[in-house]
């Protein structure tokens, strides 16, 4: 898995994210063992919490949690301090954390007798099993029927569904130097850090870049190269073997949340990032984002996306979800607690974003992922598909091979397909569909039980095709021993299968292995 957080929804403070300085970083390693030390952990959590009130902080409800943490062991006190953001008592806190140097670090701070959090601090577990920890803003939970509720411009949230979503696609082999843009709390360039030798993040909120330092530094990560500016204005010049990006995509009237409305007209923003993208990847370069984009009337989406590819690079575009416009507002209303403001002023601010997208022709907004690969082709592979189904995370590795697949298909004709042995790609199973008692079935299904999770309709040849490869026989061999069979002319065969083979290769349901020896 990309990774487990706790996720929830904590007070604030007067409901103003805090403008005061935020903690430093420097005693951050005495701070992690303690933390570390009271199990205050991904799976810690669950032990104590239980699955119930875990899954309930998800959903931004925190009763459960606080019932669950009334007594008084240092686990319990963390989470009230700094999960749920309750002030606990002083005595308390310095028996789970090292409490001076906390405070004087500004990690917390004492009213009274008791002690509040300046920042929420989450457990969030690593793909190796690493006990990390994500820094962000107060109360600022993604996630849960009401959103955050926030109205603050430089608000900076912590790790929720887009940001473990992003985490699990990434391709992760080993590169030399990586860039989070948009790094928000940390989260991808914390992944990144763990298989590159170099990190930059860069974001347009200086409060941005300062939680990032905290989240590395708290999580035992190597510092990143931390810039301020938007966009590639801050690398100007530079490339990349990773870019990745979950940037504020929201296709909104104007720039008032920065933390997630993209600021340019209509979907200008992601447009732009994926646009530039090529320029700063090295050859062999993976950029993967997540964005949305608009469904204009007169034009096909597919196309639209298309035409952001830059020159040189494959790409493959995944529509995971639609929302019409009023859906679309109603949800974005919602995340930042307009539906709970006058009435009148929410009325008002829904016109605004209707007429902002009747201006533009936009009838619905597109979600999902775009993976750019640095390939060099001429002939370059865009793959630009919808695909609301149930996946397998994490993707990353279905996301490289995707890639290798269509070099491969790119430079074999088919004769060459022919001369290839394949193998049938793990977790795929037949599934024969037809009326009880048939002799014969309707049709055939092969069927992937783990990545993309597809399924494609074979017929008779391909079934058997698909079933003999073990990568001993080459594509033509088997063929011909299927004409022998079927007693059909196997010449006739070898000519109208390869498209066939080609889309079982694409969809991954077939390995090339090399050509028999």
């Amino acid at each position: 898995m990309p990774g487990r957080a706790a996720v929830v929804s904590g007070d604030r403070h007067n409901g103003r994210v805090s403008t005061t300085s935020l903690p430093a970083p420097d005693r951050s390693p005495q701070i992690r063992e303690a933390l570390l030390a009271a199990d205050f952990t991904a799976d810690g959590l669950l032990d104590l919490l239980g699955a119930p009130a875990y899954a309930a902080l998800a959903r931004s409800e925190t009763v459960p949690a606080l019932r669950a943490t009334r007594g008084r062991t240092a686990l319990e006190t963390l989470v009230r301090l700094f999960l749920l953001q309750r002030p606990v008592p002083a005595e308390r806190a310095a028996a789970a954390l090292p409490l001076e140097e906390c405070a004087a670090d500004g990690w917390v701070v004492r009213a009274g007798d008791d002690v509040r959090a300046t920042v929420d601090i989450r457990p969030y577990g690593g793909p190796e099993g690493e006990d990390w920890f994500i820094v962000s803003d107060l109360g600022c939970a993604v996630g849960g029927a009401g959103g955050i509720g926030s109205q603050d411009e430089g608000v900076v949230l912590g790790v929720g569904g887009a940001s473990t979503t992003l985490a699990g696609i990434t391709v992760r082999t080993p590169v030399g130097k990586a860039l989070d843009l948009g790094t928000g709390s940390g989260i991808q360039a914390l992944h990144a850090a763990q298989h590159a030798t170099e990190v930059t993040a860069t974001d347009l909120n200086p409060r941005a870049l300062g939680f990032t330092r905290l989240t590395l530094a708290l999580s035992g990560a190597p510092a990143a190269d931390l810039r301020e500016g938007s966009l590639f204005a801050p690398v100007a010049g530079e490339t990349y073997d990773l870019i990745v990006s979950n940037p504020p995509f929201v296709i909104s009237p104007g720039a008032r949340l920065t933390y997630r409305d993209g600021g340019m007209g209509g979907d200008d923003l992601c447009r732009s990032l994926v646009s530039e993208a090529g320029e700063h990847l090295k050859p062999g370069g993976y950029a993967q984002f997540l964005a949305n984009w608009q469904h204009v009337e007169g034009e096909e989406w597919q196309d639209r996306l298309r035409s952001w590819v830059p020159r040189g690079c494959d790409a493959w575009i995944v529509q995971r979800e639609v929302q019409d416009i009023t859906q679309y507002a109603e949800l974005w209303l919602r995340d930042s607690g307009d539906h709970r403001t006058d009435p009148e002023a929410y009325a008002a601010r829904y016109e605004a974003w209707l007429d902002e997208f009747e201006s533009r022709r936009t009838k619905a907004v597109g979600f999902g992922w775009i993976t750019l690969y640095k390939s060099g082709s001429e002939r370059p592979s865009i793959v630009v598909e919808e695909w609301p189904h149930p996946v397998e995370q994490p993707l990353a590795e279905t996301v490289r091979a995707h890639f290798e697949r269509r070099d491969y298909l790119r430079d074999h004709d088919d004769a060459a397909l022919l001369a290839d042995r394949f193998e049938l790609a793990a977790e795929v199973v037949q599934e024969q569909v037809g009326m009880p008692g048939a002799e014969d079935p309707e049709h055939v299904i092969l069927r992937q039980n783990r990545g993309m999770r597809r399924a494609t309709k074979v017929d008779t040849v391909g079934a058997g095709f698909a079933g003999v490869c073990d990568g001993t026989l080459s594509a033509g061999q088997i063929l011909d021993a299927i004409a022998q069979l079927l007693g059909e002319d196997p010449v006739l065969l070898r000519d109208r299968t390869p498209q066939s083979i080609r889309l079982l290769v694409e969809e991954g349901f077939l390995d090339p292995v090399g050509p028999s020896t």
